[in-house]
């Protein structure tokens, strides 16, 4: 059986030698700064983890641009944002460099457990319920990057070792993640005082008809919660476009509430205007949509302590919620 050397899982030569200017000829030292730049976001807080200069941090990544011929991040005036070929890079050499700093003790040195816990999901969810449970791991020193998103690209980001952690709005598929659940969040159909009293002089038998008139406010152009909430209560397909879409919907919770028209929200981030009558629920179903939310990470024991004590925290908090 032959064993694999771990040089040559991520395509390194010893050298550092670049045949062709070929990516998979590049260092290790420029991989692991590579991978530390992508996953801090910076080349300063890489420089930070890895003990190194700000400027040999810069002068690595050039290096590596260099031997493969592409730009890996577009510079910020405030970090540094992966290009493509970053993202396929990453992908790439994240698992094996992972697995040769477990095998080496590397993942024990003091700035690698000091490294920041890198958090991403919905930022309705991570503003309302996620950072207010995980505020007092901060007086206790742990450092985290939260990052908000859509689930599929964040997915992806995870996988590439960009993330430690993400809240994904549906299980992922295949063995590269793995996923427990997290909450269960109802959807329930909302409008301002005023366009709910109009719906109600409305006849009974029209149904989700008499909402025709009441524009709609959605997430996005494709009405993801609202279908979602037809074809569940009323057995049938929305039909009527947006008037407005917010990709927040905290701002469609604005929106509603300031008299816009109708929508579907969680209700958990709503609980508070129902409360008060700001908003009111235009239906009450005995068997409202539920959509469960997963906490997703890669396989294996994390080298970070502190996403561990992240998860943890989250999973307890969760069952609150």
């Amino acid at each position: 059986m032959r064993h694999t050397n771990p040089d040559e899982a991520v395509g390194v030569s010893r050298s550092g030698a670049a045949p062709g200017g070929s990516a998979g000829a590049a260092d290790l030292n420029l991989l692991r700064t590579f991978l530390a730049v992508y996953r801090s976001g910076s080349f300063t807080a890489a420089a930070g983890l890895l003990g190194l200069s700000q400027p040999t941090v810069t002068t690595q990544i050039r290096a590596l641009e260099r031997q493969t011929g592409r730009e890996l991040f577009e510079r910020l005036p405030r970090g540094a944002a992966p290009t493509t070929v970053a993202h396929d890079l990453a992908a790439r050499v994240a698992a094996p460099l992972d697995a040769l700093a477990a095998a080496t003790g590397h993942d024990s040195a003091p700035h690698e457990r000091a490294a920041p816990v890198h958090l991403a999901g919905p930022a309705e969810l991570l503003c309302t319920r996620v950072l207010p449970a995980l505020a007092p791991l901060a007086a206790e020193g742990v450092r985290l990057r939260i990052t908000p998103g859509l689930t599929e690209p964040l997915l992806e980001e995870l996988r590439a070792g960009r993330h430690d952690l993400v809240i994904a709005t549906f299980r992922p598929r295949g063995r590269a993640l793995t996923s427990v659940p997290l909450m269960d969040e109802e959807f329930v159909l909302v409008a301002a005082p005023v366009w709910a009293d109009r719906v109600r002089e409305r006849p009974a038998e029209e149904g989700p008809a008499a909402l025709h008139t009441v524009p709609l406010i959605a997430y996005a152009e494709d009405l993801p919660i609202a279908r979602r909430y037809w074809r569940h209560v009323f057995g049938t397909r929305l039909s009527c476009p947006a008037a407005v879409t917010v990709p927040d919907l905290r701002g469609v919770l604005a929106a509603v509430t300031a008299g816009a028209g109708f929508t579907v929200l969680p209700r958990y981030l709503c609980e508070a205007e129902l409360a008060s009558g700001a908003l009111v629920p235009l239906r009450h179903p005995d068997d409202p949509p539920i959509n469960t939310a997963y906490l997703v990470q890669r396989p294996g024991r994390p080298t970070n302590p502190d996403v561990t004590r992240v998860r943890d925290l989250l999973m307890e908090a969760g069952r609150a919620w």
